[in-house]
């Protein structure tokens, strides 16, 4: 099963092509300069894209719709 789950996330961001250039861009952030939200050992996954994912999940990343 993967964590955490897409349905989740889908309502916080609007669409998944969305969602995939949020993560992308947090995961880049991640590797680049190792900044995380969350201490390192909270995170289930090992990856940054998994990493900026369960940031999602976790409310810590505000997502600005284009309406706004």
């Amino acid at each position: 099963m993967i964590y955490p789950s897409i349905d989740k996330i889908l309502n916080i961001v609007d669409s998944k092509y969305a969602l995939v250039h949020i993560a992308a861009r947090r995961a880049h952030q991640i590797e680049k300069d190792e900044f995380y939200q969350m201490k390192e050992n909270e995170y289930i996954c090992e990856k940054p894209i998994g990493r900026a994912l369960e940031e999602l999940a976790q409310g810590l990343i505000i997502v600005k719709n284009e309406k706004e």
